[in-house]
């Protein structure tokens, strides 16, 4: 599966929660193939939801994303669009202000993921934050939920 997501905007999220840290490419990389798995996810998600509801549009409450600007988002809106289209069929529409929530609960879990990555960098007494920080933090969570 390509990953539809650039990496730059992930970069720049990483970036954010590292402070000091450096990011490997592959970090963005593993991050950016992560948000597309977990965006194509809630997009089937919300499609059960809209056909459950007699529906064939994707709306923004689908996703129970906090209301946020488009400008206010570091995640481009064309390659979420494309994400959420990934895995469902192609009889449903995507509204733009549910492409809009979709990016914002992305970027949400991105920061989280991104936040965790950084810390396992430092307790590896690194300096960068590296693919294997976005890994061990997806190995791990399954112990914290």
């Amino acid at each position: 599966m390509s990953v539809e997501l650039p990496f730059a905007p992930v970069d720049t999220i990483i970036r954010r929660n590292a402070g000091n840290l450096r990011v490997s490419a592959d970090a963005a990389e593993e991050l950016a193939r992560r948000i597309q798995q977990r965006g194509a996810a809630l997009a089937v998600d919300a499609a059960e939801q809209a056909t459950a509801d007699g529906r064939k549009t994707l709306m923004a409450a689908d996703f129970d994303a906090p209301d946020v600007d488009k400008d206010d988002l570091e995640l481009p809106i064309a390659p979420v669009d494309r994400i959420a289209r990934l895995d469902i069929d192609d009889r449903y529409r995507v509204s733009m202000d549910a492409r809009v929530a979709l990016a914002a609960v992305l970027e949400e879990y991105a920061d989280t993921v991104a936040a965790a990555a950084a810390i396992l960098a430092r307790h590896a007494a690194r300096r960068t934050v590296k693919a294997e920080d976005i890994e061990t933090y997806f190995e791990l969570q399954p112990y914290f939920e």
